[in-house]
């Protein structure tokens, strides 16, 4: 392992990219390129570098049970490290450096701006430039349009989708009967703002009787104080806040909120991570509710063993942000490129579709299926809700914070399935 860690402490600072070396014993082809195109410098780098770790574990863990078997050979997956620091000029031109290089699949997700923009440029680029077409990952932008009105034949969208996230989290707010006062806020971004217009349609039509009592969007990335909205959540008088938010746009507004000496109840996207349950300690016990497709405390054998392997091979406990999906992605992708017998991104991508996942059997806890009509990933969600860890507790905590989270409800696929909208283009 001491070779990964020096690979990584020596290349990691590289203007280009910096890749992790195989483990010991993994296939000696050549490698599979895998451009990892995020915010790692920036107000979001934390994310950022969070995200790394989930997708150079699961590249480690492909190449350590011998790579991608293809008719030449098995060859090994190499993830590469493109810092956009956080803006969608970066990363269009960290998109065209990947190109230059021929680097066929991209990865990203922190942001559906800047998804958005990778998405048009590789459209174009592979109608241009047929001969070095690129595939486009993504792990976390959830914008429903991506895989709805500007659905793309390239992309391939491995989270569940806004809508999907937010009829899972509005279920559970319907069920609560003491509920009557929301504030919603989010980021002044297509995604933010989509979050907030659709949580008051969803909860005018499942709650009728619960007053939206606060309605805000702010700059992201770009509040360092976020007071002046907690002040305003506290004049509304709000039971509980819905937000989309992540990263330190969602830390810091949690921690205002608590500095007033507030408690109303978080309904988020991401209030399992980065920050949050050490940021809100005992007070949010119950009162931060987080979806998402998979968490440690799911209570299933193979779940343990994925967080304790992940936990042993980053031990730090700020390190300690783990998704299923991330794991699943590199792991059908994989797949994929076996099924094709090719890393052709045509052909690639139509091994894709339609493809069911298990990964019980490489040590991933999940399943789905890549719906072949849009390319949305279909997959349970969990909604869960902060909780004490430790003994008489939660098996796992977040972060080393002392917390972690606990299953409310969980959602079946077919339960959150959205309907078909996309027309997409495909390749002669």
């Amino acid at each position: 392992m001491h070779q990964v860690d020096g690979a990584r402490r020596a290349l990691m600072g590289a203007a280009l990219a910096a890749m992790a070396a195989p483990v010991v014993g993994a296939p000696a082809g050549e490698p599979i390129r895998l451009a990892m195109i995020e915010g790692l410098s920036g107000a979001f780098g934390n994310a950022g570098e969070a995200v790394w770790r989930n997708l150079l574990w699961a590249v480690e863990r492909v190449n350590a049970r011998g790579g991608v078997r293809l008719p030449g050979g098995a060859r090994p997956l190499q993830l590469l490290r493109m810092d956009s620091k956080g803006t969608t000029e970066e990363a269009l031109s960290q998109l065209k450096l990947a190109s230059d290089q021929g680097i066929a699949f991209v990865l990203q997700g922190n942001s559906s701006a800047v998804a958005a923009a990778l998405i048009d440029a590789i459209n174009k680029r592979n109608e241009r430039e047929p001969d070095r077409r690129q595939l486009f990952l993504n792990y976390s932008a959830v914008e429903p349009a991506l895989t709805q009105d500007k659905c793309s034949f390239w992309h391939f969208r491995f989270d569940a989708h806004a809508d999907m996230r937010l009829e899972a989290l509005t279920e559970v707010m319907r069920s609560d009967s003491r509920l009557k006062r929301v504030y919603l806020i989010g980021q002044d971004y297509s995604f933010g703002q989509h979050v907030v217009r659709q949580a008051r349609a969803l909860l005018a039509r499942k709650r009728p009787d619960i007053d939206i009592v606060g309605e805000e969007l702010h700059p992201m990335g770009r509040v360092k104080d976020f007071l002046p909205y907690a002040t305003k959540i506290r004049a509304s008088g709000a039971q509980a806040v819905l937000t989309g938010n992540w990263g330190n746009d969602l830390t810091l507004l949690v921690k205002a909120v608590r500095d007033l000496g507030l408690a109303p109840r978080f309904y988020t996207f991401y209030g399992n991570a980065l920050g949050v349950p050490a940021t809100l300690s005992e007070a949010g016990v119950g009162a931060v509710v987080a979806v998402a497709e998979w968490h440690p405390n799911v209570g299933d054998d193979g779940s343990a063993a994925m967080v304790k392997a992940f936990r042993q091979r980053f031990a730090d406990p700020r390190e300690d942000y783990l998704h299923a999906r991330m794991q699943a992605l590199v792991e059908m992708l994989a797949l994929a490129i076996e099924k094709a017998r090719s890393t052709d991104p045509l052909a690639v991508a139509r091994a894709l579709e339609g493809l069911v996942f298990d990964g019980r059997a490489v040590g991933v806890p999940h399943r789905g299926e890549m719906r072949a009509g849009d390319h949305q990933f279909m997959q349970p969600l969990y909604v869960s809700v902060m909780d004490r860890a430790g003994p008489g507790g939660l098996p796992f905590d977040v972060e080393g914070s002392g917390f972690g989270f606990r299953t409310v409800r969980r959602f079946d696929a077919a339960e959150l399935t959205p309907p078909m909208t996309c027309r997409m283009a495909r390749p002669a």
